[in-house]
């Protein structure tokens, strides 16, 4: 089973000369032909969900993939590999690590990057992601965001919403989330929604009411919350609140990486309404 996962280590990355290489067994690669391939080195279950938690407004969905994987001690099972990723690893117990990792437990696996994507590799991260949940048979692909809003700090219990790849999973929201009906969804998450709605892979986005260039450990815990309703899980969320300052503190660089890239993908459009109704 993997390592408790350390704060002060999580959010923080360790730039070297050359990204180390062959640090892991790797047992099967797949989705090459984009400038992905996805590393196995434990078996990945089958009809799981799978739970995205990618640097993006408020980190919100990095801290609260983070969290699961802490709380329910998921194994580490692999990890996604592209040489035109930023030349870095993570370093976690003094081992290192690839910065996009995989993880899993009975039904459930985790993608988290500890690296921002950049804007180039977006399209296919989201293409190999798909394909790779298509080829596990993924019974549902869930994504965790933010969504930024001006009046944050005025805001106690941030409210989620929900962007779906079908109407039938609006029943699978469980009331944890109110589903968004117009807008636009800019970046990762938009792309492996759609993605998932063409391929008929059963997708929801939460998207949290979050600062946006602030990490946003309160907005993670509410995402957390509507996780545990829509899959029935009890993952406590009080750990994550208390050291909600310190998280903070120490992922303030990877919030300035984020928001640059951010700024590249036109995020600040997710503001806008579109001018077409269907």
């Amino acid at each position: 089973m993997c390592e408790p996962f350390n704060y002060s280590l999580i959010l923080h990355e360790h730039w070297f000369l050359d990204q180390l290489e062959g640090c892991v067994a790797m047992s099967k690669r797949l989705s090459e032909k984009d400038g992905f391939r996805i590393v196995e080195t434990s078996p990945i279950p089958k009809k799981a969900v799978m739970i995205n938690g990618l640097p993006d407004v408020g980190l919100v969905g990095l801290l609260a993939a983070s969290h699961i994987i802490s709380s329910l001690k998921l194994e580490e099972v692999g990890s996604l590999e592209s040489d035109l990723l930023p030349p870095m690893i993570v370093l976690h117990g003094g081992i290192p690590k690839s910065p996009v990792r995989i993880f899993a437990g009975e039904s459930l696996v985790v993608v988290i990057s500890e690296t921002v994507i950049p804007v180039s590799l977006l399209r296919p991260l989201a293409n190999d992601l798909v394909e790779w949940a298509q080829s596990n048979s993924t019974e549902l692909v869930l994504s965790l965001g933010g969504m930024a809003v001006a009046n944050r700090q005025d805001i106690d219990a941030p409210k989620v919403f929900a962007a779906i790849s079908e109407r039938k999973l609006e029943s699978r929201l469980n009331g944890a989330a109110e589903v968004l009906e117009e807008g636009y969804i800019v970046g990762a998450y938009g792309l492996l929604l759609r993605r998932c709605a063409e391929a008929s892979v059963p997708a929801i986005t939460l998207l949290t009411q979050s600062y946006y260039n602030y990490p946003d450990p309160v907005a993670a815990g509410a995402s957390l919350n509507a996780v545990n309703r829509i899959l029935g899980l009890s993952i406590d969320v009080s750990e994550l609140l208390r050291r909600g300052e310190e998280i903070r503190l120490r992922s303030k660089d990877m919030m300035h990486r984020t928001q640059e890239e951010l700024a590249k993908m036109n995020k600040a459009h997710e503001y806008d309404l579109p001018p077409l109704y269907g």
